[in-house]
C-alpha cells in the first residue's frame, strides 16, 4: 500500500510540471498540508471581495452569513474507496472504486505493472474478485458480496495523491464531513471539513437556513488538465441529486446562495441548466461562464491548472484569483484537501 501511494504521488506531482500560463503558480511543497488542523474549525478562512483580502479564522464565518442567506452543502458520503491486492500471478495491485452499478459489481481504477484481463482474480486479505472486462478507462469488478461491505471491511480512505503518507485511523474520521449521509464518493467535499455540529448549529441560530444536495465526488477532480489546453478537455462525469425541499429554498431565497464547495457549485449550475435535479454532470466551469444560482462560495485552495482553479477563476475572475493565491502563499495559508478555505463573493465577470 505505502508502495503505490510513494508512486502515486511522484507520478501526480509530475503531471502538474505543465501548466497553462493563467492557471500556474508556484507552492513551496511546505505548504501542502498533510494532516488536518487539529480541531476542524480552527483552519484560516481567507475573505476575498473583490477588491480586499481579509484573514479569519473558519469559526468566524458565523459572521459572514446573514438571516437572509441558504447555505448548500453536500452530503455526500466518502466511501473506503482504496484496495491494495495481489493478483493469481503475484504481482501487486491497487485498485480505486469510481462508481457502483450492482450491489456486488463496480467501475474501478487499477494500478498494475500490466493491464488487466478478463476473468482474471484478484486477492485481497481473505477474499478474491475478479475482473469481468474493461471500457475506456475503468474495469468492471465482480466482488464476493455486497460492495459497500466489502470496502468497509477490506478499503482503504482513499486519501489524494498529494498526501504522501498511508492513511490512518484518524483519516477515517476527518476525510469526511461531519453532515455526509449519503456513501459513493471518492473523494471529500472539502470545503465542508472545515464544519464541525457546533458551528453549523450557530449559523442556523443565525437564521441562515442550511440545505444539502448531493453529488458524488469522482477522481477526475484530481486529474490536471492535460494535451492542448481547456478547448480539448473532457470533463469527468458525476452523480447529483438535489431534493424538491433543497430546490424550494434555493429558488425563494432572499439573501445569497453560498455553496460549500464547488461540487455544490457544480450540482446547482447544472441542474438550472438542465432543469433536471438528478443526473449526471460534465459541466466544466471556466473563465467566462455566466453564473445563474450562487452567489458566494467557501472553498479550499486548488491545484494547478486544475478544473477546479478554473471554476473559482471564472467566480473571482483569473486575475484576482492569482493576486488571492500569490498572497496565500506569501502568508503561508495550508493548501488542498486538509488545508484552508476561502470565502469568495461572486465577481460580475
Amino acid at each position: 500500500m505505502v508502495c503505490f501511494q510513494t508512486e502515486r504521488r511522484r507520478l501526480f506531482l509530475n503531471d502538474l510540471q505543465d501548466n497553462m500560463t493563467d492557471f500556474n503558480y508556484e507552492l513551496p511543497p511546505s505548504l501542502i498540508a498533510q494532516r488536518p488542523a487539529i480541531k476542524r474549525t480552527d483552519s484560516r478562512l481567507m475573505v476575498v471581495g473583490p477588491e480586499t483580502q481579509t484573514d479569519m479564522f473558519f469559526r468566524d464565518v458565523v459572521e459572514l452569513v446573514e438571516p437572509s442567506d441558504v447555505l448548500v452543502v453536500n452530503d455526500t458520503k466518502v466511501i473506503k474507496a482504496r484496495i491494495a491486492g495481489t493478483k493469481d500471478t503475484g504481482g501487486a495491485i491497487e485498485l480505486l472504486v469510481e462508481r457502483i452499478n450492482e450491489p456486488t459489481i463496480a467501475l474501478c481504477h487499477a494500478r498494475a505493472s500490466k493491464p488487466l484481463k478478463a476473468g482474471r482474480s484478484i486477492h485481497v486479505d481473505d477474499k478474491t474478485v475478479e475482473v469481468l472486462g474493461r471500457g475506456e478507462e475503468l474495469y468492471e469488478i465482480q466482488f464476493p458480496i455486497d460492495v459497500f461491505d466489502f470496502l468497509e471491511q477490506h478499503g482503504h480512505v482513499p486519501l489524494p495523491p498529494y498526501i504522501g503518507r498511508a492513511d490512518d485511523a484518524d483519516d477515517e474520521e476527518r476525510y469526511q464531513t461531519v453532515y455526509g449521509l449519503t456513501p459513493g464518493a471518492i473523494a471529500a467535499p472539502t470545503a465542508g471539513m472545515h464544519f464541525d455540529l457546533a458551528l453549523l448549529e450557530a449559523i442556523r441560530e443565525r437564521g441562515v437556513e442550511i440545505v444539502p444536495v448531493t453529488l458524488h465526488v469522482g477522481a477526475g477532480t484530481f486529474q490536471p488538465i492535460r494535451g492542448d489546453g481547456m478547448n480539448q478537455h473532457r470533463m469527468h462525469e458525476e452523480r447529483y441529486r438535489i431534493s424538491p425541499h433543497s430546490r424550494q429554498a434555493i429558488e425563494q431565497c432572499r439573501g445569497r446562495v453560498i455553496a460549500v464547495g464547488t461540487t455544490v457549485v457544480r450540482a446547482l449550475e447544472s441542474a438550472s441548466r438542465t432543469g433536471n435535479d438528478c443526473g449526471e454532470t460534465r459541466l466544466f466551469i471556466r473563465p467566462g461562464f455566466r453564473f445563474q444560482r450562487v452567489d458566494a462560495l467557501i472553498t479550499n485552495f486548488h491545484l494547478p491548472r486544475s478544473t477546479l482553479l478554473m471554476l473559482v477563476s471564472a467566480f473571482i475572475g483569473t486575475s484576482r484569483m492569482r493576486q488571492v493565491y500569490a498572497t496565500a502563499v506569501e502568508k503561508g495559508y495550508r493548501f488542498y484537501s486538509y488545508g484552508d478555505a476561502m470565502f469568495c463573493e461572486r465577481a460580475n465577470v
